[in-house]
């Protein structure tokens, strides 16, 4: 038992792997240019539909609200301001297609050299 070679042990290749992914967590990232291209898309779409979501929300709360205000309190004075606001509320779920597509539109328009740029450069390749 006087064996004086040293221990060596590899890797299998599924360690070797995990090892890799780990590492990689840990590496600074590089710019992918088709990474970055699908970012910039992305964030046009998704600024416009914060909106409309915001406008669609807020429009329906405040068109209940008008509703609970017709259908529970009793008089005309709450019945006139229900209405009121429940048109109010109509008009804000209304407007929330339109918002959409306004702020895609200047998004799109801001962010258009950018991605021409991106998509010349991939083209190119």
């Amino acid at each position: 038992m006087d064996n004086k070679e040293p221990f060596v042990y590899t890797y299998s290749a599924k360690e070797r792997e995990e090892v890799q992914k780990i590492r990689e967590k840990y590496l600074p990232k590089e710019a992918d240019t088709m990474e970055t291209l699908r970012r910039l898309d992305e964030s046009a779409t998704k600024k416009a539909t914060v909106i409309s979501l915001v406008f669609g929300i807020v429009g329906t709360l405040v068109m209940g609200t008008g509703m609970s205000l017709v259908m529970t309190l009793s008089g005309m004075a709450w019945f006139i301001a229900g209405i009121i606001i429940g048109v109010i509320g109509i008009v804000l779920v209304a407007v929330a297609y339109p918002a959409y597509s306004a702020v895609l539109k200047s998004e799109r328009k801001r962010i258009a050299p950018e991605i021409i740029r991106l998509t010349d450069e991939l083209l190119k390749k």
